[in-house]
């Protein structure tokens, strides 16, 4: 969620994304200014945070980038469930990335907050000449689906900072207070555990 202070905004950010994707280069672009030719694959999920000013206000992300590989999916709607916005990655020279980026949108659509600022970020852009996505068919499924749509290259640093701070700018910047989601814990035992104690 994003929560406000005076001119304030916390906002969490999570990536998500097919391994090898560039989520992870994206993010090291975007915080740090860096690109490693090699990147490690994210285990689980790694956590950064960035402060943007976007017009008269300070946004800071709380950035969940979460792992590509499939036998990590499981763990995703825990760096998803709460977030304000999404950033879902798919590499521009493999198609498989791409339908598995529609696949993360409809998941969010389902499950994710339904107030979640989303972008689609087509990545590595550099590689042109190896391109199997193409950009026309990528925003029009994105305008299909209401996501804002740019194309990336962690490498060169094209679109990195203008993706975060398009989302910065769709925040909104006032929400109704949230009711916290889970159990209410009260200050008495359950009727169980009353009924076990009296007849042990």
């Amino acid at each position: 969620m994003a929560t406000i202070g005076q001119n304030n905004l916390n906002a969490k950010l999570v990536l998500l994304g097919d391994m090898g994707a560039g989520k992870s280069s994206l993010v090291l672009r975007f915080v740090k200014g860096q690109f490693l030719e090699f990147q490690e694959s994210t285990i689980g999920a790694a956590f950064f945070s960035q402060t943007l000013a976007v017009n008269d206000a300070t946004v800071k992300f709380e950035i969940w980038d979460t792992a590509g590989q499939e036998r990590y999916h499981s763990l995703a709607p825990m760096y998803y469930r709460g977030a304000a916005a999404a950033i879902i990655v798919y590499d521009i020279t493999n198609s498989d990335s791409f339908i598995r980026a529609k696949k993360w949108v409809q998941e969010l659509q389902k499950q994710g907050n339904p107030n979640m600022v989303v972008a689609l970020a087509g990545n590595k852009a550099d590689l042109e000449d190896k391109r199997k996505v193409t950009a026309e068919e990528a925003r029009a499924y994105a305008e299909e689906n209401g996501l804002f749509f740019m194309e990336t290259s962690a490498k060169t640093a094209a679109n990195v900072n203008d993706v975060f701070h398009e989302i910065a700018k769709s925040l909104p910047r006032a929400q109704p207070p949230q009711k916290p989601a889970g159990m209410v814990l009260v200050d008495r035992p359950a009727e169980g555990a009353r009924a076990a104690s009296c007849c042990s």
